[in-house]
């Protein structure tokens, strides 16, 4: 990318590129005189475009007149279409990367507004994107370009053919079903799903669609509803390559039960209801992208940058949006609750299933597991006369009686944290090694979010950062100060002796995630920047949605039903309320219910439907709660489709297990990935016993500058700031983040319904 492309990246800070203020884009611009019309950029705001065009409403000041259109001085009137309230909308092309001028001249007077378009391969807002990168099979160029493709599919009236079957519009199949949508229009069940490239990566977006018919932003096919339903995948990780878009054809979150390693032979897939299919049946669009698949990519500024470019592209090829539901299980929650926080406008209602509130207040829990299995693995380290049964091991870990869920969830996540891991796109000989290649790729997740943590500083260098002449990605995560076993201790459930000999053999995490004897501290500006690009979800942003989560219980699977209330806690503390977010719980493993998702997508949609008619001048906030339905409430679920009742299930159906945070004294909201320190008290709890003196004074060695105090806040906690960007004019990296201008007015009018349009960007 040349000086100028890379110097037109951001309008927010552009200078050279002449781009226009907020102030100017709102009037826009031009001689402003009475008969000047509006101009509103409907695809997007006008400083995020993407791909060359852009969905434009210009509105007549008097009715009747005429109109001209010019996109950087050249005529594009003939791309308008009068609509039935005299607005002329039209996708105008042709757009270059950098500063464009659109003017709208109505008798001799006119309207301006500045149009910043990025490169469709990306980047938008994320900042530099990960090198080395290795496009699919068919690219036309080195930023994964490629043509979109169509496919058609139909559902069977034949009860026999269960399931979407191929479809060719040039021999229609015979026994294609009919569906009647939400708007009451009744259509052969066929749908259409078009698969592209944006970002560098896939998307694919599918509506009910009738072949033979055209459809566009201005003149959808009648089936469409205007609502869009995404999709996300499952985990966290990172890969180094072009992946594949989660399916738009089928969602059933209860196949993460096959995931975390359950039979679910006898739960057969018919059974489970398939909320993709009924949104499509129903008119919606639904879309996913290979970003916001979490085990893809878990970096909440690239999720949310794909999102925008794949809404900005729906909205210009399909018709604008009233409002977005985003559904996603494990980490198809985590990105839908984070990005909803980060990023808040991308989506107006949230399904998250087995939730994760983000991924790096649970890597405390992560690492902590990690500690602790190795400590109570090495017997020959414990002192004299230490023991641990199984049981006092999982009081420890904040279980019952079983450590299933430390081992499980070692297996499944801790290895994203590991740099010499494999990760899809990085050869061996790319692949970092401290000894033999230190300057090589880090497969973890925190050095793929590097531009949002930041580097280590220069003063913490280890020797294999001082070859590779930077710092690796600073770890926001800390156990200095950490009491493990705390509660153990004061409920008798353990000794003294093993609560000291624990805590001074725990030790903790070096750069490369070894074990080190010492503990583990986080490192700056990583910790602070963690909370202020919403890698640590803190809910601040998150009134501006409505949430129902599907909750079940967990025997030992790391979905812990805890993370659903720790989500709930945090709203509390950041808006003195959780009435915008609903907890459905039952008793299928993990997810609840097997109807769940498709019931609360059911339920959304009301939810949402009832908010877009309020005309009131509430905030959306405060729409969202005054306009929740009567019969919506935290619910109980049979497991098998039937509600029991209107409130939780409760502790035997879903109990709610701690972490060993929480054991040493953390709130449920777990999310002090640093705790604040308090000094050593001998009169502070520790069970009925305490210690003897000796005891006491080994605590004094192991704690020599205290220990933590969590009815504190976290240290360098703070607030999730909403569209924070991560490149300067120039395209380098901003680490940590800078806020985009404030959007100018008429900036992404068909994101959502008037209703909606007052959330943060």
């Amino acid at each position: 990318m040349g000086p100028f492309l890379l110097a037109c990246l951001f309008a927010a800070l552009i200078t050279a590129c002449g781009s226009s203020s907020p102030d100017k884009s709102s009037s826009g611009g031009g001689s402003g005189g009475a008969d000047a019309p509006t101009i509103k950029v409907v695809s997007n705001r006008p400083d995020l475009i993407s791909g060359g065009d852009v969905l434009l409403d210009v509105v007549p000041a008097t009715a009747g007149v005429t109109v001209t259109m010019q996109l950087n001085g050249s005529d594009v009137s003939s791309a308008f279409t009068a609509m039935d309230d005299g607005t002329l909308r039209g996708l105008v092309s042709g757009l270059t990367v950098g500063d464009n001028t659109f003017t709208a001249t109505a008798g001799g007077d006119s309207a301006s507004v500045t149009l910043v378009d990025h490169p469709n391969g990306g980047p938008v807002i994320a900042g530099p994107q990960l090198q080395p990168w290795t496009c699919q099979e068919g690219a036309t160029d080195a930023q994964c370009n490629q043509p979109a493709t169509y496919a058609y599919y139909y559902l069977s009236s034949n009860p026999l053919k269960t399931g979407f079957q191929s479809y060719d519009p040039d021999n229609p199949a015979s026994d294609v079903a009919d569906t009647t949508t939400d708007q009451g229009v009744t259509v052969p069940f066929i749908v259409r799903v078009e698969t592209g490239y944006q970002d560098r990566d896939q998307y694919q977006i599918a509506v009910l669609y009738q072949p033979g018919t055209g459809w566009s932003a201005v003149t959808p096919q009648t089936q469409f509803n205007h609502k869009l339903l995404i999709t996300h995948g499952a985990s966290c990780g990172v890969s180094y390559q072009t992946g594949t878009a989660p399916s738009v054809l089928s969602y059933q979150p209860a196949n993460v039960l096959g995931l975390a390693g359950v039979d679910v032979s006898s739960l057969p897939t018919e059974l489970i209801a398939d909320s993709a299919q009924y949104a499509l049946g129903a008119g919606f669009a639904v879309m996913s992208t290979a970003l916001d698949n979490s085990g893809h990519n878990c970096n909440v500024a690239l999720q949310a940058e794909s999102l925008i470019m794949a809404k900005e592209h729906l909205i210009e090829q399909y018709g604008t949006l009233r409002y977005t539901i985003g559904t996603g299980c494990s980490g198809g929650s985590l990105a839908l609750q984070w990005i909803a926080n980060a990023y808040p406008g991308i989506y107006q209602g949230l399904l998250p299933t087995c939730s994760f509130p983000d991924a790096w207040s649970t890597a405390t829990q992560f690492a902590d597991y990690h500690l602790l299995l190795a400590y109570f693995g090495n017997r020959s380290e414990w002192g004299s006369g230490i023991t641990w049964a199984e049981p006092k091991r999982a009081k420890v870990m904040g279980r019952v009686s079983l450590t299933l869920n430390a081992t499980v969830s070692e297996s499944a996540q801790f290895h994203v944290a590991v740099p010499t891991d494999p990760c899809t796109g990085i050869s061996d000989a790319q692949r970092y090694d401290p000894t033999t290649n230190p300057g090589g790729t880090r497969c973890t997740i925190t050095d793929a979010v590097i531009n949002l943590l930041g580097p280590r500083p220069s003063e913490l260098w280890t020797t294999m950062e001082t070859t590779a002449g930077h710092g690796f990605a600073g770890f926001p995560v800390d156990n200095v100060g950490v009491q493990y076993g705390l509660a153990a201790l004061q409920n008798g459930n353990i000794s003294a002796a093993q609560f000291l000999d624990l805590n001074e053999k725990i030790g903790g995490l070096d750069v490369d995630t070894n074990l080190t004897t010492t503990r583990t501290a986080a490192v700056e500006p990583a910790l602070a920047n963690a909370y202020r690009t919403g890698l640590i979800n803190e809910a601040n942003n998150l009134d501006q949605a409505a949430i129902i989560d599907c909750r079940g219980p967990d025997p030992g699977l790391f979905h812990d039903s805890y993370r659903a209330f720790a989500m709930r806690a945090r709203l509390d503390r950041a808006h003195g309320t959780h009435a915008n977010q609903l907890i459905w719980e039952g008793s299928l493993l993990i997810v609840g219910d097997a109807d769940c998702n498709q019931n609360s997508l059911i339920a959304m949609d009301a939810w949402l439907s009832a908010v877009e008619q309020d005309s009131n001048s509430l905030t959306l906030a405060q729409k969202i709660i005054a306009d929740k339905p009567a019969d919506l409430s935290d619910e109980c679920w049979s497991g098998a489709g039937q509600k029991l009742s209107d409130q939780l299930c409760g502790e035997l159906v879903v109990p709610v297990f701690g972490t060993p945070r929480t054991v040493a004294g953390d709130a449920i909201s777990t999310d002090t990935n640093k705790c604040q320190l308090k000094p050593l008290n001998r009169d502070d709890d520790y069970g009925a016993a305490g210690f003897t003196d000796d005891q006491w004074a080994q605590m004094e060695a192991l704690f020599p500058d205290g220990v933590c105090d969590y009815s504190l806040p976290g240290v360098s906690q703070q607030d999730t700031i909403a569209w924070l960007h991560y490149a300067d004019s120039s395209g380098t990296v901003i680490y940590g983040g800078t806020p985009l201008a404030a959007a100018a007015a008429n900036s992404g009018t068909g994101w959502t319904s008037a209703a909606f349009s007052g959330f943060t960007w």
